[in-house]
């Protein structure tokens, strides 16, 4: 029996995590065992997890299965952890591709974290609304 290779990797963007597996497969998505389309509702997410692999189109177009596991932050977070981890893990199924991906900027990991709550605030800028009487 033909064992199926698969190549792991994970991402992170603020406080999401992804840990991402691919194979070869179909072209089928996989989020918390949830089709890809059902948990990411927004078009601009799925977009966003699909730039790695619409980057190298022409090899491997319906021809990979996602797998992903992704866990805190918000929507917007894991689809920028699942991005990174898809990434990686081309990388990982094919060295040739690392120069494209890189220049694209999908392998580096995005700094910006949420600022923290300063006290006598709000937020961590805002302040409350000044009465003059």
């Amino acid at each position: 029996m033909a064992e199926k290779i698969e190549y792991k990797s994970t991402g992170r963007r603020k406080n999401s995590v992804a840990r991402v597996r691919i194979m070869p497969g179909e072209g089928k998505v996989t989020v918390n065992k949830r089709p890809f389309e059902n948990y990411f509702p927004r078009e601009v997410h799925r977009l966003i997890i699909m730039q790695p692999i619409d980057l190298v189109v022409a090899k491997l177009s319906g021809k990979i299965d996602i797998f992903a596991t992704v866990s805190g932050g918000g929507s917007s977070g894991q689809a920028g952890a699942m991005r990174q981890g898809i990434a990686r893990a081309l990388v990982l199924m094919d060295a040739a591709l690392k120069d494209s991906v890189k220049k694209a900027g999908y392998l580096t990991r995005d700094s910006r974290m949420r600022e923290r709550k300063k006290y006598g605030r709000k937020r961590a800028r805002r302040r409350f609304q000044y009465s003059k009487r």
